[in-house]
C-alpha cells in the first residue's frame, strides 16, 4: 500500500481579525439615606446582597449616613436592576423605608 501526498497549491497568508468588542457599560447601585432606615438593617444589607464585610458595610453605611448616599458596588446594567429590585423588595418585606437606585457610571 502506497501513501500518496497531495501537496495543497500555496496561499497567501491571512491576517485575521477579529472585531474589537466594546465592554458593556457599568452601573453603580446606590443607597440613599432615609430617617428612618435603622443603620444595622443597611449593614445587614450590605452583607446580604452585595457580599461586603462587616468593616466595608459599616464603611459604606456611614457614607450613606453622612452624606446622603454610598454606593455599594459597580456592576453591568442586568445585575444592577437585580440588585436594586432585590435590596428593594427586602426592604419593603422588613417595612423599612430604605431605597436602592441605579445609575450609569
Amino acid at each position: 500500500m502506497t501513501k500518496v501526498w497531495l501537496s495543497a497549491p500555496e496561499e497567501e497568508a491571512q491576517t485575521l481579525t477579529r472585531p474589537r468588542v466594546k465592554p458593556p457599560d457599568m452601573y453603580k447601585v446606590v443607597l440613599l439615606n432615609d430617617d428612618f432606615t435603622p443603620m444595622d438593617f443597611v449593614v445587614h444589607v450590605l452583607q446580604k446582597f452585595f457580599k461586603k464585610s462587616l468593616s466595608e458595610a459599616n464603611r459604606i453605611m456611614l457614607q450613606v449616613h453622612h452624606e446622603g448616599a454610598g454606593v455599594a458596588g459597580v456592576y453591568s446594567k442586568e445585575v444592577a436592576e437585580t440588585k436594586v429590585y432585590q435590596v428593594n423588595n427586602y426592604s419593603k418585606k422588613h417595612q423599612h423605608p430604605l431605597q436602592c437606585i441605579y445609575e450609569k457610571e
